[in-house]
């Protein structure tokens, strides 16, 4: 029984809502206004509050089909007309075809007369048989300090206010009830927000000359509901409001990885650019070309067929066509196609929610699937540093969650670190470029790292950062005695290296033709050694025939001669040592 009571079911506690239909408000009420009850709005002059109960009711009307009546105080149905005529609101047409009834009371102070049984059952009537003629569902009455005029009592005030938010609840319609804020109290009266079940108090302020408007759900009776302040935009659609302290770390994430355009970088990161739904910081400073990245960023995603949102704080859109024209881009192609769109304003423009308000409507509406926004950092015009990285991080969460791919460039002085991003936002990016200036040898050049990639390999190495009439390009940096070299340096350099390897080609080549001279030399020599030799060994040859044919001549002849001369005899003779004959006894 205990658990049952700690864990009730959800059809058991969950209070029926009223859909607005007003962007972001009924996700900060988690679904509406609560169904059957009476809401107080309330605020100062020029906050929207009439507008807010209108687009209520229209919207009721049109999306969800529930009749409504417009009960005022103040403005006659022409005036209503022709002041929502400009949120694109046709209220004459739903007043035609019996959807919204419009109904004006005159009050006038000076013909009340108060008594003590003066009471509002004359506009009980009223209101009930506007509510019967069409059946309706939902109610604006607007506002209860012209109602309340004409009753300096307070006790009778307070009686007739209790009294007709307990007759509203008892009619079963969704009411919406709007106020003037008090000096010291959320109302004129103090009572207002006591007996209404949801009080929304919306809040027009001026902070350095910027104005911004800020809705707050002050109290929700039955719900739970979004406690923060929260920007809301008053444009040509009607109210949209941010509904974006509330979002958490639990979007989806994608393996697609998308080019930057630039096929060096690409190749510095993995080879295939960032991920799709991810974020991208590109920081430095003023004349590196960050806007020129950007573009080609753009350019690559337009030619995949990607819708993509250009926001820019410095340059109108015919500027930005212009100056990329002269690095060979042609934005004005997917303009045209209607792939790119340019949203150009001041930062001083207004406050950094109401851009931020601005962001998520051109985001809505256009559904990119690239936003860039250049450069961030000029927003810090419009708000403090933790107010312009809440609003980044605000707006990463918001693009992250729809699985949008966003490029920022942010804006960084000289004497900043290098690991240093003006607004220290780098932690929330999932990608980091670093584009830096180099100065020497009289000029400037400039070079560019790749310092964070989540979930990817990344270089690690310096490339030189070239901008052309072709575009950009990325070079290997020369990594000299004095640190990295680049422009006339890295030229001078490379044709140094060029010169010593033509020096070392040419010496190489004199080596060899020297090598190749003695090694003919000395095959000549040899060839000179065997000629010789050739020569004296068939000398050598003949000589040894001569001697071979003279020795059998000679033993020829003295066979023959021993033959005619008794060869013993003579071998005798000529066998005894020492005997020599002489010619005569021969």
């Amino acid at each position: 029984m205990k658990n049952n009571l700690q864990r009730p079911t959800r059809s058991a506690v969950c209070l029926p809502k009223c859909p607005t239909g007003i962007h972001g408000l009924d996700e900060i009420t988690n679904g509406g206004l609560p169904r059957g009850r009476p809401t107080l709005v309330c605020g100062g002059a020029g906050c929207g509050k009439t507008l807010m109960a209108m687009e209520f009711l229209v919207r009721g009307a049109v999306q969800f089909g529930e009749p409504g009546v417009f009960m005022s105080f103040e403005e006659t149905g022409g005036e209503l007309k022709s002041n929502v005529a400009s949120l694109g609101f046709d209220l004459a047409g739903l007043v035609r075809r019996r959807k919204i009834v419009l109904d004006y009371v005159y009050i006038e102070r000076s013909e009340i007369q108060e008594t003590g049984e003066y009471d509002l059952e004359g506009l009980f009537v009223r209101l009930n048989h506007a509510i019967d003629s069409i059946g309706a569902k939902r109610v604006v009455l607007d506002t209860l300090e012209a109602l309340f005029a004409g009753l300096p009592n307070e006790a009778i005030l307070r009686a007739e206010l209790r009294r007709l938010f307990r007759w509203l609840k008892e009619k079963g319609v969704t009411a919406v009830i709007t106020a003037e804020r008090g000096r010291e109290q959320l109302t004129r009266h103090g009572l207002e927000e006591y007996v209404s079940d949801c009080v929304i108090l919306l809040d027009h302020r001026v902070h350095d000359q910027i104005a911004t408007r800020h809705l707050r759900v002050v109290k929700y009776r039955g719900s739970l509901h979004g406690t923060n302040e929260f920007p809301f935009l008053i444009g040509e659609d009607g109210l949209s409001v941010l509904p974006i302290t509330s979002l958490g770390l639990n979007h989806k994430v994608s393996g697609e990885r998308v080019s930057t355009g630039i096929p060096r970088l690409d190749a510095m990161l993995g080879g295939r650019g960032f991920f799709r739904g991810s974020s991208v910081l590109l920081t430095g400073t003023p004349g590196t070309g960050k806007t020129s990245v950007a573009a080609h960023f753009a350019q690559a995603a337009a030619q995949r067929g990607d819708r993509v949102l250009f926001f820019s704080f410095e340059e109108s859109p015919n500027q930005i066509v212009r100056n990329m024209r002269s690095i060979g881009l042609r934005l004005e192609l997917p303009v045209e196609r209607g792939l790119l769109r340019f949203h150009s304003a001041r930062p001083t423009l207004c406050g950094l929610e109401m851009h931020l308000a601005t962001m998520f409507r051109e985001i809505a509406t256009f559904k990119p699937a690239v936003v860039i926004v250049d450069p961030i950092t000029s927003l810090l015009v419009a708000g403090t540093d933790s107010e312009t990285k809440g609003m980044v991080t605000r707006l990463i969460d918001f693009l992250k969650g729809e699985r949008v791919t966003s490029f920022f460039t942010s804006l960084t002085h000289g004497g900043h670190a290098l690991q240093q991003s003006e607004i220290a936002m780098s932690s929330l990016m999932d990608s980091w470029l670093l584009l830096q200036d180099f100065e020497g040898n009289g000029e400037r050049n400039r070079v560019l790292y790749v310092l964070k990639a989540r979930g990817m390999a990344h270089s690690n190495q310096v490339r030189e950062f070239l901008i052309s009439n072709r575009g950009i390009d990325l070079v290997d940096a020369y990594i000299g005695p004095s640190g990295v070299l680049t422009g006339a340096s890295r030229v001078a350099q490379a044709a140094r290296e060029k010169a010593e390897a033509l020096a070392g080609q040419q010496d190489a080549s004199r080596r060899k033709r020297e090598l190749e001279r003695k090694r003919s030399t000395l095959e000549q020599q040899i060839a000179g050694l065997r000629s010789e030799y050739e020569c004296e060994e068939l000398e050598l040859r003949r000589l040894d025939n001569q001697a071979g044919a003279r020795t059998q001549v000679l033993t020829a002849e003295r066979s023959e001669l021993s033959r005619l001369r008794h060869a013993d005899g003579i071998r005798a003779w000529a066998g005894k040592p020492g005997k020599t004959q002489t010619k005569d006894q021969r």
